[in-house]
This record gives structure tokens, sequence and C-alpha cells, in this order.
């Protein structure tokens, strides 16, 4: 069959909506990407926290479909009703965030939804209805880092300053500004890779020292080499 991967911009600002079906025996590690997820895996709710590194993927044993709705930077806290950093690196139940009985009236609806997708994505969109709306002001340092600004430029930006900035990134991407700066500059890169471009353009483009220093964020955040995440199938 082979794996199959499709994602759409969802109604949900900055929002995706993704499937992957995998087929038995893949391996699909998760990298770090400054987001978090809500997930339909195995017939059940999940959230997918920030990660520092890579994770492997929990899925159905022996292939199956993982269905996602990724949360822009900054935008999932508000939406979850907890701060990021108490999900950093992890994958929980969404019973052990939200009450036990509508959890289990969701995980019906979802399950009996011929597109999982959209269903995850109408829970999502009737949350972010009731709930306060995400911290602009993280998702602007989101935007300032994605664009190659460096830390402290993006403070002075959003006048913020750097325990302020700082304790805000925490609720907001559950890690400090400089993590997620290197996150997201790792992101740039594997895309400007996967465009076609060389590993040391892309590592200059992206805002690296050079391809070493890309070379050390790749191992350092993703747990393996360049070349052998691009060779995987």
């Amino acid at each position: 069959m082979g794996d199959r991967y499709e994602e759409r911009t969802s109604r949900i600002d900055g929002a995706k909506v993704w499937s992957l079906t995998v087929d038995p025996g893949s391996v699909h590690p998760v990298l770090p990407d400054g987001c978090m997820d809500l997930l339909w895996i195995g017939g059940r709710l999940l959230v997918a926290g920030p990660d520092t590194h890579a994770e492997p993927p929990s899925g159905p044993g022996g292939g199956g479909t993982y269905t996602g709705i990724r949360f822009a930077p900054g935008t999932a806290p508000a939406l979850l009703g907890v701060p990021a950093h108490e999900l950093r690196d992890r994958r929980v139940a969404l019973a052990d965030l939200w009450p036990a009985l509508l959890v289990r009236e969701l995980t019906e609806r979802v399950a009996g939804s011929a597109d999982p997708g959209a269903a995850l994505e109408d829970i999502a969109a009737r949350r972010a209805a009731d709930a306060e709306p995400p911290d602009q002001a993280m998702r602007a340092v989101a935007a300032q880092l994605d664009s190659g600004r460096s830390v402290e430029r993006t403070a002075h930006t959003v006048g913020l300053g750097a325990r302020q900035l700082h304790r805000r990134s925490l609720a907001a991407f559950g890690y400090g500004p400089k993590t997620l700066a290197r996150v997201l500059r790792l992101q740039r890169a594997l895309a400007l890779v996967r465009s076609g471009m060389p590993y040391a353009e892309a590592a200059l483009a992206a805002g690296c020292a050079d391809q070493a220093h890309l070379a050390r964020e790749m191992r350092d955040l993703a747990g393996t080499t360049l070349t052998a995440y691009f060779a995987a199938p």
C-alpha cells in the first residue's frame, strides 16, 4: 500500500488538519516543531505536547491511521486550558485535561464520523468559541522568531523584558524563546532541503552559521543526521 500523508489548512486560525496512514513496520519519528496537536489514534483522543527532541509516534501497532489537528505555536494552551510547559515532551489522554463525560461524548462523535479530521476540527472550533483567545503577544513572538529575528530583537519588538518573555513563552510554547527559535530554524532548514536546496545553502538561508551548525542542531533536536533523515522513506 505504501505510507500516505495528507494535510489541509484548517478553519482554525493557523492550524492544519492532517492524516498519516502507515504500513506495518513503518517508523515515523515526530520532530520538534513548536506546535501542539489534538490526536485521534486507535480510537482514543490524545494531546501531543510541544517536543524538545524527536519522539516515536504513539499509534496503532502493526500500522494504521493517525489523524490530528496541529495548532500554530502559542495557540493551543488557551484552547486546551493548560499551560504548554505542563505537556512538554508528553502525550496525554484528553480525558486527563477535560471532564471524562465530555471526552466520552467527543470520542463517540469522532468514532462515528466518516471524516475524523473534520470531527477533530469541529471539537477545536467549538472549544475555541468558548475559550479565552490565545496570547496575541506570544503569537507575534512566534512569527518574529520564525522569520529569523533574534530573541533580543523579538523581545524589544513586542515590548517584553527577558524574564517576562521567558515566563510567557513557557506557558505558550512549552519552553523558552531560545529553544523555540532553534526548533523553528531547524524546521525552516528541513523545508528548504525538501525543496531541493543543498544542505550548506539551506543552513545559511535558515539562519545557521554554516552546515556544521545545522548538523549539530539536527543531532541535538532530532537525534539523527541530515543524511539519515532524508534517506528514510
